[in-house]
């Protein structure tokens, strides 16, 4: 599948991959300032300087790159990202702090990561009642698995 991207910000990088099975594309800052402090229990908003056209039948989903999060406490602030196959802005990311220090973020930082998946188009139909199941309507915690 290829992806078409305009770049909006002469030093943008292009998504990459971390290996060549990796299911994420790195997404990387584009940011004019010398760095972004982000405060502890805080957020910012990152730019790429990408606008991506992702086809129809699919949407971009933004995770958190998991040594940045684990490292540094740094995560999308909506935990996943939805990009939608009509979407033509800037790809933005919305970085939460989770940590008790500031942060910062530099241009060509990776800061999150790019998954591309199909997604459905679904018609709902209301209905009296749903079949039952033996689960039932047993809610958080009532497998007794951790």
């Amino acid at each position: 599948m290829k992806l078409l991207v305009e770049k909006i910000c002469a030093d943008a990088k292009l998504p990459t991959r971390g290996s060549s099975s990796a299911a994420g594309y790195d997404l990387y800052a584009c940011i004019q300032e010398d760095g972004i402090v982000i405060k502890p229990h805080d957020n910012a908003m990152i730019g790429t300087g990408l606008k991506i056209a992702i086809p129809a039948g699919y949407f971009g989903a933004v995770f958190a790159r998991s040594g940045l999060a684990s490292r540094e406490g740094l995560r999308p602030a909506n935990c996943v990202g939805v990009c939608d196959s009509d979407y033509r802005g800037e790809y933005t990311v919305c970085i939460y702090n989770d940590s008790d220090e500031e942060r910062l973020i530099f241009s060509g930082d990776r800061i999150a990561q790019l998954v591309v998946l199909p997604c459905q188009d679904i018609e709902f139909q209301v209905v009296s009642a749903l079949n039952d199941t033996e689960r039932g309507a047993d809610g958080f915690g009532s497998t007794g698995k951790s």
